[in-house]
């Protein structure tokens, strides 16, 4: 009985850390594919990126297994940053609030708002200007070597997986100057990285923050 007894809160620990994990990865993956809807439009409008007339399904004029992608991307992203935080034993504490959040997502929508708006003179020029303010974006709302390390290898291992779609003829982009694809990509995918990495490590820090008032209740 004792045995029982000391198990039962362990094992409720257990299931409620497995929860609370579920439904942190649930509401990342709704926030990914909620941007690639809205950012997806965007590229589609301009040109961008062309999708086949037959693998458009959706009022966004985007293809069905796109916002999947990224809502699933987004998940293990915002999962990974916290717990790779953890196991280097580095909590990331830099301006962590919600008002912070939102503002790295703002500016994370405006970059990508600019590689599809903006007219510049050439695609070195563009590609330049959103490095910069993607590097910007990690400054201002991230500075640790962790998150950096993790947005330029996740961001390469995205421009690599780009790659193989558009060869096999998945989708494609106008005037592609980086191999198939627009050389100013990567960019886009790093200040994404950073920005579902931030929302991930607050989701983590008001969930931790939850479950010590309730400890400290009981």
């Amino acid at each position: 009985f004792d045995e029982m007894t000391e198990e039962g809160p362990y094992i409720a620990v257990i299931t409620n850390r497995s929860t609370t994990l579920v439904i942190r990865g649930f509401m990342l993956f709704s926030i990914g594919v909620f941007l690639a809807l809205v950012l997806n439009l965007l590229q589609v409008q301009r040109n961008v990126t062309l999708f086949p007339p037959d693998v458009i399904s959706s009022i966004f004029s985007s293809a069905w297994w796109v916002p999947p992608c990224c809502g699933t991307a987004s998940a293990i992203i915002g999962l990974l940053y916290p717990c790779i935080d953890c196991r280097l034993g580095e909590p990331h504490k830099f301006k962590r609030e919600w008002s912070s959040v939102m503002r790295c997502v703002a500016v994370f929508v405006g970059i990508n708002h600019a590689s599809a708006k903006v007219d510049f003179a050439n695609n070195v020029q563009l590609s330049l200007t959103l490095a910069a303010l993607s590097i910007g974006l990690w400054w201002t709302f991230d500075r640790s070597r962790s998150g950096f390390g993790l947005g330029v290898v996740i961001a390469l291992l995205a421009t690599l997986s780009t790659q193989l779609l558009v060869y096999n003829g998945v989708f494609q982009y106008t005037s592609p100057d980086f191999l198939y694809i627009r050389s100013w990509l990567p960019c886009i995918f790093f200040a994404g990285v950073i920005t579902m990495g931030n929302i991930g490590r607050q989701l983590a820090l008001y969930e931790c923050k939850l479950m010590s008032e309730k400890t400290h209740q009981d």
